[in-house]
């Protein structure tokens, strides 16, 4: 067990220590990354939409014409144990399904008979600190330099690391991702934009991962009655922004309040977290106590 991953770990149909966990250099996701994974918030120890994250390893397992070595009630039964055993009541459980390992490198799938690798082990939920939260964060525009196939939760994320890694090293929080044009999302969270009162969200498209966190928003907006509108932003959109916001599960809602180095906003709220941000985080912080945390 370390700071970051519980003990037990499941991997491959067996629970053990994650020391002894391990991987042979031939499996396909450590040389090609052909494999996808899947990332299950927890409070107060219940998994969050559960149903709705194995649905989406599914539909990512299919897109790459990968079989799921478990059913949905293997899954549920592997996430239930490691929720049970990690000691923190907020959890983030990763699941990671690979190609497996055949006894030679080949681009080409490997035979039928060839196993795939099937791992998951609990970490703690650790969410923006209050002070981050109330201060926003700076984020940067890169070109979106990924593959055709965004909307699939896949292990082969080199683009986005290479992105985030550009965002970190010009001392920012997220990059903002920009295809011909259009926002489409960070390069580990989904970006929300206000305008006039309005709450605008990319659509779901093949260049975008669909993020349960941004679902979750969405409803939380149509339930409150905030205007709203799905549809490409366009970067002009994105730089005359009253507010821009970062989400995701360990996100949840987070102010960028600095874009390429100029202040999101206008006026006296120019790089501040505004107001719509701040009553959607207690949007979701009502949510989260009452629905997220009761199962």
């Amino acid at each position: 067990m370390t700071p970051y991953v519980a003990d037990p770990v499941y991997f491959n149909g067996r629970f053990l220590p994650l020391a002894e966990a391990r991987v042979s250099p031939l499996d396909r996701g450590f040389l090609y990354g052909d494999g996808v994974y899947e990332l299950v918030p927890v409070y107060s120890r219940r998994p969050f939409r559960l149903a709705e994250h194995l649905t989406r390893l599914q539909a990512t397992l299919d897109g790459i014409h990968l079989r799921n070595p478990l059913d949905i009630a293997g899954w549920t039964a592997v996430v239930e144990r490691l929720i049970a055993e990690a000691p923190w009541d907020d959890q983030s459980i990763y699941l990671q399904v690979t190609r497996g390992a055949d006894d030679k490198r080949d681009h080409a799938f490997p035979p039928a008979s060839v196993a795939p690798t099937a791992f998951a082990f609990s970490s703690p939920l650790v969410t923006t600190p209050a002070a981050v939260r109330a201060s926003g964060v700076a984020a940067i525009t890169v070109p979106d330099e990924r593959w055709a196939n965004c909307n699939l939760k896949v292990v082969s994320l080199l683009a986005n690391i290479l992105a985030r890694q550009q965002a970190v090293e010009a001392g920012c929080a997220e990059a903002l991702l920009i295809r011909d044009g259009y926002l489409k999302e960070g390069a580990a969270s989904n970006i929300f934009v206000v305008r006039d009162g309005i709450l605008l969200a990319p659509p779901k498209t093949r260049f975008m991962l669909p993020g349960i966190t941004y679902d979750v928003v969405l409803e939380i907006a149509k339930c409150r009655g905030q205007p709203l509108e799905i549809r490409e932003i366009h970067e002009n959109e994105l730089r005359a922004a009253d507010e821009v916001w970062m989400t995701s599960s360990t996100k949840e809602i987070l102010a960028i309040t600095t874009l390429d180095g100029q202040a999101v906003g206008h006026g006296d709220a120019a790089g501040k977290p505004g107001p719509y941000g701040e009553r959607m985080w207690q949007w979701y912080q009502d949510f989260k106590n009452t629905v997220m945390r009761q199962g």
